[in-house]
């Protein structure tokens, strides 16, 4: 039945998982097409053993990509093909500007070790995937009119992966615009293993912008030195930054922002920089639980720079609209902070300079906003949205480069 959507505007999304977001039928044809067998033979029967209705661990919910990944892993038309649907998805939830992360070598064959979902050796490389992502995105983008941008993931269990993700982000970088740092945060001391120390240092010296997992199940101080040590500029989702109110404090004035999905969500939250914030999904994983404030809603108290994110549609069972749905439901969200939230997302990407301010006035335009002049834009100011308080985190946008603590002899 159809829903009126919670937030019938342009949106803009920062966190959400290419190998996350893939349509069952494709996994169901490719699966048949290759001769790989599926645990279900049916949209409905695939979906129910994929996707999760109730809380489950972090690495109980990193397994559930078992199931379905070596239907598409290692096959050029797959790989394309999830790049190209994944536009349709955007289009029909009113995206008009996303950053989607996956990690090529979890998708590819050949010149990897090890190689991911018992693959036998084939002939795609992590080089050949970045490719094929990119043509897919160029597609998508033609025939659906949503911009994207790509991330490349760096896999905690296997930093010797990532020197060579830094070094693809570079050969590529007219499209992938950022590296990031995904998977199983349990693994004690992994987001400091030496390999991806090395690419974050290299990514510093290079110019290219940083996020990280971290946040959802480690503990303030895990955030603490993820941001002191790999430079991150967005974090993911880092509600237990909440754990540490001076952390917190800091993250806020340094205009941190959390890339936040109610799925992925925790018990505590913080409310930093550029955070990414998943409601549902945090319930699922167990990163929150409904009898506590949801870290989202802190953010929001307290004008933080946050945005809303799906992570992944496919295995949390739900849209971009249910995390507004469930926001404006059930946490008091309205028109106004969407508009506010989409605004700091827009503020937030990785885009180029020029690009950004594109963005930004589309957004502005849309929502019947008078688009500061650029050079110094607010993230929200009480002149172009009287309704909310004048306490709002200004910052300067021409500023493109690594943030002011931000150098390499930290790392």
């Amino acid at each position: 039945m159809y829903q009126t959507p919670a937030f019938n505007k342009p949106k803009v999304e920062l966190h959400v998982h290419l190998d996350g977001a893939i349509k069952p039928e494709t996994i169901l044809y490719y699966g048949k097409k290759r001769g790989i067998p599926l645990p279900a033979d049916t949209v409905e029967e695939l979906q129910n053993i994929i996707g999760i209705d109730k809380p489950f661990t972090l690495p109980e919910f990193l397994a559930k990509f078992d199931y379905y990944m070596p239907a598409i892993a290692g096959c050029r038309e797959a790989i394309k093909r999830i790049a190209y649907e994944f536009f349709q998805m955007k289009a029909k939830e009113g995206v008009v500007y996303v950053e989607v992360r996956y990690s090529p070598h979890l998708l590819a064959n050949s010149k990897v070790k090890p190689i991911a979902w018992n693959q036998p050796e084939g002939d795609v490389t992590p080089d050949d995937v970045v490719a094929l992502v990119i043509q897919g995105v160029q597609e998508g983008e033609r025939d659906f009119g949503v911009k994207v941008r790509t991330i490349l993931c760096c896999m905690r269990h296997q930093p010797n992966w990532s020197p060579e993700v830094v070094e693809l982000c570079k050969k590529y970088r007219h499209n992938v615009v950022a590296i990031d740092l995904a998977g199983d945060e349990t693994i004690e001391g992994s987001s400091f293993f030496e390999g991806h120390l090395k690419a974050y240092k290299e990514a510093v010296r290079s110019g290219f912008h940083r996020t990280v997992h971290a946040g959802e199940v480690g503990s303030a101080e895990d955030v603490r030195q993820a941001v002191d040590r790999l430079k991150m500029e967005r974090l993911g989702p880092g509600y237990h930054t909440l754990e540490d109110e001076a952390l917190y404090k800091r993250l806020l004035q340094e205009n941190m922002h959390f890339e936040c999905d109610l799925e992925l969500s925790l018990p505590t939250a913080p409310t930093p920089p550029a955070l990414r914030c998943l409601p549902w999904s945090s319930y699922l994983t167990g990163a929150w639980k409904p009898e506590t404030e949801h870290a989202v809603i802190r953010f929001k108290n307290d004008k933080g720079n946050y945005s809303l994110n799906m992570d992944d549609p496919l295995i949390f069972k739900s849209t971009l609209d249910t995390d507004y749905q469930m926001t404006k439901r059930s946490m008091g969200f309205t028109e106004e902070e969407f508009k506010r939230l989409n605004i700091n997302a827009a503020q937030s990407s990785f885009l180029p300079e020029d690009k950004r301010e594109e963005l930004l006035h589309l957004l502005y335009e849309a929502y019947g906003m008078v688009a500061p002049a650029s050079g110094y834009v607010p993230i929200w100011a009480p002149e172009h949205y009287p309704a909310l308080a004048p306490d709002c985190f200004l910052w300067d946008c021409e500023q493109d480069a690594l943030p002011f603590w931000a150098s390499t002899n930290d790392i």
